[in-house]
């Protein structure tokens, strides 16, 4: 991944203003050959992920942006990156998995990048991409460089979705059983790992995960506790999947990058849940 990938997810943040500058043709050059590596598209348990680079038509000369519905407006966007998924709970958690290391490859590069999932015009991005039978296009990025004085709108949106406000261990990550809480302390050397899914984007900064740590620490538990009236949406439900694989995304990678060896399967462990809306997803075995 080229730089400390933990420092990229520490820096990522999401940027709706951007300069007008093109986007320098090395940086286009190696998120294509990124593309280009079938490897780099597929998820922990292999399903594949289709991403193509759009340019944005005009997006430098008009400086309106693109109205993306609830989301705001992107300013400046200079291209895009537009992913494509089987629409399945599987499928969908990879999908946030392998967006997620792409997003993290475009920040390495100094790119600005932000994760919309939401109400952005699905039709116009459909027309740029060859969509299989049974897809989807689940989530988009722009990309840019970030406008150094970054306009109100960004402070304000980051307020309004509260994406500085990142929910404490406490109320995230269990020991055992849901009943008892995880401290860093007790996570040992996952503490980290740990802390870099506590800091992801997720829709709408719901920040859906939740994790269980079994009492052997071999293996770290995903769930996904699902926001009822969020995810009773099928838009909200979709998004939420996404943002699990968000999840496993920086756990894994922290992992990888501290040596810390270990498998992605899907065994659910049968912990007894504390809620009906908590669901098991996957979890990472450590070798």
């Amino acid at each position: 991944m080229g730089k400390a990938v933990m420092e990229m997810m520490e820096k990522r943040k999401s940027v709706r203003t951007y300069e007008t500058t093109p986007i320098d043709a090395a940086a286009h050059a190696a998120i294509m050959e990124y593309l280009a590596e079938e490897e780099n598209l597929r998820g922990p348990f292999g399903g594949r992920t289709g991403v193509e680079w759009i340019w944005a038509k005009g997006g430098g000369s008009e400086g309106k942006g693109m109205k993306l519905g609830a989301y705001g407006i992107i300013v400046n966007p200079q291209a895009y990156l537009a992913g494509s998924v089987r629409n399945d709970k599987l499928a969908l958690l990879e999908f946030g998995y392998t967006f997620q290391k792409l997003i993290l490859f475009a920040t390495g590069l100094g790119l600005g990048t932000c994760w919309i999932g939401g109400t952005f015009n699905r039709k116009s991005f459909a027309r740029e991409l060859e969509l299989a039978e049974g897809e989807i296009i689940p989530c988009i990025t722009p990309l840019g460089y970030a406008r150094e004085k970054q306009r109100l709108l960004d402070a304000t949106m980051r307020y309004v979705v509260k994406a500085d406000n990142k929910k404490p261990w406490a109320e995230l990550f269990y020991d055992g059983s849901f009943g008892s809480r995880l401290t860093p302390e007790a996570a040992g050397r996952l503490a980290v790992p740990v802390e870099m899914v506590r800091i992801g984007p997720s829709a709408s900064n719901k920040q859906p995960w939740r994790l269980v740590l079994s009492p052997d620490r071999k293996k770290m538990h995903f769930y996904l506790q699902h926001t009822p009236n969020y995810s009773g949406n099928k838009l909200g439900f979709q998004m939420q999947r996404i943002d699990i694989g968000i999840a496993a995304c920086n756990f894994g990678l922290t992992c990888r990058e501290l040596g810390i060896a270990g498998t992605w399967a899907i065994e659910d462990p049968g912990i007894e849940a504390d809620s009906p809306h908590t669901e098991y997803m996957l979890s990472y075995t450590l070798s």
